[in-house]
């Protein structure tokens, strides 16, 4: 059955129904919609915007609706204009609630209309299931209000930059909105206006504190080089790989900081010749294996078109965050019913926001995370009262 929401948030609980509003107990046979909402995790619906990979109603409504999809567009524009200029926050207001209902009505028979073409036109997508997967946990993290605490930065406000930082902060509400689809290789970005958890300078990350009683991050070691190595089908190192270099490629001839620079400069770079590193890495295998000349494919089915100069970049930087956000999700499947929750997160970490109750599952935590299926990843465990002062942690592998 078609349906559309009127709002992402759990608690904005509303559908647009065989032309009609409904705000009660929603049916269970709902099957079809352009996209998910919060109140939609227990049910089993198609999403459009999964089927075309994000891409805007506007870039997929057909010719024909063009013109009628144009004149609702720019009244929701409007509206959105309105909320701002009046500084109403949509975090804490439900969509349905500050809009005429005819507009809706409107509104939702022409989504109606586009989600149907779409399902129609666009072959369901191979990775379908991990892009609802992630999509359901990005939305849980952009209703999730980060701990704000601008006073441990208050001391540098001498700084013409902190003071600029500040003001940004003050500006903006403190969530985390990603878009799963904002990189051709799947790496996650952030919307405009998001908190800018992606590019936050080390030096502020401090006044980002947890809900609970701390924050532990896993961050794999050298994720781009074990990702390499896993295509190659090589057994991954238990120990730093940088110094894993240093001892069988080097011979203990160089320091961790010069082998590290030197296989990032041969890694991305088609013209490097590094004998050591190709024999260890296999570089060339594994771009015949995964390029055919114009497109990656991954071993997660992304295809991406892509040049001799960026190929390898795609194959590895896209594996590794199709990797990382599985892994991430087996996470959130743990700690689903639990104080404790995903915080956000950074490429090839992930913070978690823990309870002191949950600690009895910080074990189960590390080792889902660092057991890929590629094998064991070399993961580091650190844990702070905020962001910006994490300590390691030691556990036992």
């Amino acid at each position: 059955m078609l349906f559309q929401t009127l709002d992402e948030k759990e608690k904005c609980v509303a559908i647009f129904l065989d032309g009609e509003l409904s705000k009660k107990e929603i049916p269970q046979n709902l099957t079809k919609t352009w996209s998910y909402s919060s109140f939609l995790k227990a049910h089993d619906v198609l999403y459009a915007n999964l089927y075309c990979n994000g891409k805007t109603l506007t870039e997929v409504c057909p010719e024909e609706l063009s013109s009628d999809w144009e004149r609702i567009s720019d009244r929701l524009k409007a509206f959105y204009r309105s909320f701002v200029e009046a500084k109403v926050s949509l975090n804490d207001n439900c969509f349905f609630d500050l809009v005429p209902e005819q507009f809706l009505l409107e509104f939702c028979d022409l989504k109606n209309k586009i989600t149907e073409h779409v399902l129609g036109e666009y072959e369901k997508p191979t990775n379908y299931e991990f892009l609802e997967d992630i999509t359901k946990l990005v939305t849980q993290i952009k209703y999730q209000p980060l701990n704000i605490d601008l006073s441990p930065i208050r001391h540098r406000m001498t700084e013409y930059k902190t003071r600029q930082f500040c003001k940004k902060i003050n500006r903006i509400e403190p969530y985390i909105k990603y878009n799963v689809f904002g990189t051709k290789t799947g790496r996650l970005t952030t919307v405009k206006n998001s908190f800018p958890i992606l590019t936050l300078d080390k030096t502020y990350r401090s006044i980002v504190k947890p809900k609970n009683d701390w924050f532990m991050e896993f961050d794999y070691n050298a994720a781009e080089l074990r990702t390499l190595l896993a295509l190659a089908n090589k057994e991954q190192p238990a120990q730093d790989m940088h110094e894993w270099n240093v001892e069988n490629l080097y011979n203990g001839n160089l320091s961790r900081k010069e082998a590290k620079e030197r296989v990032f400069a041969w890694l991305y770079n088609p013209n490097s010749k590094d004998t050591s590193f190709s024999k260890v890495y296999e570089r060339e295998e594994v771009l015949k294996r995964y390029w055919d000349g114009k497109c990656v494919k991954t071993h997660y089915n992304r295809e991406i078109e892509a040049d001799a100069h960026h190929a390898l970049n795609y194959i590895i930087q896209s594996t590794f965050s199709d990797l990382m956000l599985r892994q991430t999700l087996k996470l959130s499947k743990i700690l689903n019913g639990r104080k404790s929750q995903v915080a956000f997160m950074i490429h090839d970490s992930v913070v978690i926001d823990l309870a002191e109750e949950d600690t009895d599952i910080l074990n189960d935590l590390y080792h889902t995370f660092a057991d890929t299926e590629f094998g064991a990843f070399k993961t580091n465990a650190t844990a702070g009262k905020n962001f910006g002062e994490m300590k390691e942690l030691w556990i036992k592998y």
